[in-house]
C-alpha cells in the first residue's frame, strides 16, 4: 500500500486548488468589507475583488510540519568528530516537507519532460541534468551494475536518486515548481496547455503553417520578431508521400521562441512583459472586466519548493511533538524512540530502524534477523517513519540542505528561522523594462553587493570561519597563520569556500554516528555522491490551524 502511495505521489498530480472562506469571525471575511460595508465582489462599485486560498491545502507529496522551538545541535561533542554543532534553542515557523526522498523514477519524470521540451534544440541542456552514475564507480570494488543500471532499470525506480549535486537539487525544485503551478493553471481553466507537440513534431514550419499558428494563438507575440532561419528539406521528411529527392523550403523554430512563450515559469507568469500565454475559459477579470492573469493575491498558485534549511531539517527530523503532559519529546538521540538503532516496541523488537553500516565492512549485518535487507540503499518507504510522518531521516541517503557551510554556525545564529546563506535578489531588467530570460527561460536575477557579513559569502579565506583563523591553523605559527590568511591555494588552507553547503542524516555507507540528525558535514555545491539525495520543502504562509478551533 506504501508503495503505491509512493507511485501516486511520484507520478505526475496536482494540489487541488478550490477556495474557500477563511470561516472564523464573521466581521473578518472576504464577501463584504468590514470596513466600508461594500461587496467586495461588485466590481461596479469596489473595483476590488478579495479572494482566499485554502490554507489546508497541502502541496503533492507533502507533510505539513507545524513549527516550534527545539534545541539544534549535538548535546555532547565527540573528541574525533567536527566541533562545530554548539547546541543553542531556536523557533522554525511551520513549512512542508516531502514525505520521502526523491525517488529516481521522480527524476527521470524531470529528464524526460526536459527531453520533450528542449531536446530538438538545446541537447546540451539534458547531459547538464542527468545525475552522475560513476559515483558508484570504485577502482577497488565491482560496480559497474549499479553504474549502468541504478539510476534507469526499473528495479531501483523508487530508490532515492543519488549522484546529484546541490545545484542540480535546486533546479530540481524549481522544475517542481512550475510543473505544479503549470498544472493548476490549466487545470483549472485559467490557461490552456502550451503546444508541447509543436516543439518536437514540427521542428519545421512552413510559411503558412507559421501563419495559422499566428491566427489561433493571437497572444503570442509575433513569430517574425525572430530570425527566421530557412532550410531545404526532403519532401518526404514533411509530407506523407512526399519525394526523397524533391526539396521543400521550411523555416526551423527559433529557440527563442520556444523558451520565451512556450516554457513555463512561475516568475514569468507572473511578470506583466512577458509569457503570455493563451487564456483559458476559466481565466479572471479586472476591474475593467479585461481578462488577466493570476497574482499572488489569487492565492492559486504554490510559493515554491526548494531544500529545506538546515535548522528546518534537524527539526523534522527529530519530530519533537509534545506528549499527554505538553512537554516536548527533546533529547532524542536518532529521529526515532530510544537511544539504539533498532526498535524497542514488543511486537517488533531488535528490527533495524535505518539503513547504516554496523560495523567495518558490515553493509547488511550477520545472517537472519538482525539484517536490515539491503547492502546499498533501500526504497524510500522502507523503514518507519518518524512522529511527524517522515521516512528516512536517519539513514538511506545524506540529504542537501540550504545552508552554506561554516564551522560555527549555530554559535550566532538568529533564534528565529535560522538560515545561513541569505543573498537578495533583484530581477534583472533590459533598456525597456522588460525581465530578462536565461537559457532555461527563466528570469534572470541580479545581486545585491555582498560586503563582509557572517551569514554569507565573505568571498575570502580569512573570514571562512567565524574566528579569527580557521580551527587547522590552531598551533600554527603567527607566521604560518598568515601566509594561510592570505593565500588560499595553500595546502592547509581552509576548504570551505562559498559554495561548500551542508548536507546531513547518514546513508548506507554511514556508521551509526552520523544518523544523528545533529551531526552536520559538508560538500561543494557541484560535488555528487553515492551516499547523498535530498527532499524539497516548502514554506507555509499564513497561520495554518493544523486542526485548532479558531476564535
Amino acid at each position: 500500500m506504501v508503495m503505491n502511495t509512493v507511485r501516486k505521489i511520484v507520478l505526475f498530480g496536482i494540489v487541488a486548488m478550490m477556495m474557500s472562506s477563511c470561516g472564523g469571525n464573521k466581521d473578518l471575511n472576504t464577501d463584504r468589507s468590514f470596513l466600508t460595508g461594500w461587496n467586495t465582489f461588485d466590481k461596479k462599485t469596489t473595483r476590488f475583488q478579495a479572494y482566499n486560498g485554502d490554507p489546508s491545502i497541502v502541496p503533492t507529496g507533502m507533510i505539513p510540519i507545524e513549527g516550534g522551538s527545539f534545541s539544534i545541535g549535538q548535546m555532547d561533542e565527540f573528541l574525533t568528530a567536527p566541533r562545530n554543532n554548539e547546541r543553542r534553542t531556536i523557533t522554525v515557523s511551520s513549512f512542508y516537507m516531502d514525505k520521502y526522498e526523491v525517488t529516481n523514477i521522480g527524476w527521470r519524470e524531470y529528464v524526460e519532460w526536459m527531453k520533450y521540451v528542449f531536446g530538438p534544440y538545446r541537447t546540451d541542456f539534458i547531459d547538464l541534468i542527468y545525475p552522475d552514475t560513476t559515483v558508484w564507480r570504485n577502482e577497488m570494488a565491482y560496480n559497474e551494475p549499479f553504474v549502468d543500471n541504478y539510476f534507469t532499470h526499473p528495479a531501483y525506480s523508487f530508490y532515492p536518486v543519488v549522484g546529484v549535486s546541490w545545484e542540480q537539487a535546486m533546479a530540481y525544485c524549481q522544475w517542481r515548481t512550475d510543473r505544479v503551478n503549470e498544472r493548476i493553471l490549466v487545470e483549472g481553466k485559467f490557461i490552456e496547455l502550451p503546444p508541447y507537440e509543436l516543439l518536437n513534431q514540427h521542428i519545421f514550419l512552413a510559411e503558412e503553417e507559421v501563419e495559422e499558428f499566428l491566427k489561433n494563438n493571437p497572444d503570442h507575440p509575433e513569430y517574425r520578431t525572430y530570425e527566421k532561419e530557412a532550410v531545404q528539406v526532403p519532401a518526404s521528411e514533411v509530407e506523407e508521400g512526399g519525394s526523397p529527392d524533391e526539396m521543400v523550403t521550411m523555416y526551423r523554430v527559433p529557440y527563442e521562441w520556444v523558451r520565451d512563450h512556450f516554457v513555463f515559469n512561475t516568475e514569468k507568469y507572473f511578470s506583466n512583459n512577458t509569457y503570455s500565454p493563451t487564456m483559458g475559459k476559466g481565466v479572471r477579470t479586472d476591474a475593467n472586466g479585461q481578462k488577466r492573469k493570476l497574482n499572488r493575491a489569487d492565492g492559486i498558485l504554490l510559493i515554491g519548493y526548494r531544500l529545506p534549511t538546515e535548522a528546518e531539517w534537524e527539526y523534522a527530523a527529530f519530530a519533537p511533538i509534545a506528549d499527554a503532559e505538553g512537554v516536548p519529546a527533546e533529547g532524542r538521540v536518532y529521529p526515532w524512540s530510544g537511544y539504539q538503532p533498532r526498535d524497542i516496541n514488543k511486537e517488533t523488537l531488535g528490527k533495524m530502524m535505518a539503513n547504516f553500516v554496523r560495523a567495518r565492512g558490515d553493509m547488511r549485518g550477520v545472517a537472519g534477523a538482525p539484517n536490515d535487507g539491503y547492502v546499498l540503499t533501500a526504497p524510500v518507504d522502507e523503514f518507519a517513519p518518524n512522529d511527524f510522518g517522515l521516512y528516512n531521516m536517519a539513514g538511506n541517503v545524506n540529504e542537501w540542505v540550504l545552508d552554506v557551510y561554516r564551522e560555527m554556525t549555530f554559535k550566532d545564529m538568529t533564534e528565529y528561522n535560522s538560515f545561513r546563506g541569505n543573498i537578495y535578489s533583484r530581477i534583472l531588467v533590459d533598456k525597456d523594462g522588460n525581465p530578462i530570460l536565461d537559457d532555461w527561460g527563466r528570469i534572470e536575477l541580479t545581486y545585491d553587493p555582498i560586503d563582509d557579513k557572517r551569514n554569507f559569502l565573505d568571498g575570502d579565506s580569512t573570514s571562512q570561519f567565524d574566528t579569527d583563523y580557521p580551527l587547522d591553523t590552531i598551533g600554527l605559527s603567527e607566521e604560518k597563520k598568515a601566509t594561510i590568511k592570505y593565500d588560499p591555494t595553500d595546502i592547509l588552507a581552509p576548504r570551505i569556500t562559498d559554495n561548500t553547503r551542508v548536507y546531513k542524516g547518514g546513508s548506507w555507507n554511514d556508521r551509526i554516528y552520523w544518523l544523528d540528525p545533529t551531526t552536520r558535514r559538508y560538500m561543494d555545491q557541484t560535488g555528487r555522491s553515492s551516499t547523498i539525495g535530498f527532499r524539497c520543502a516548502m514554506s507555509m504562509l499564513g497561520e495554518n490551524p493544523f486542526g485548532k478551533e479558531k476564535k
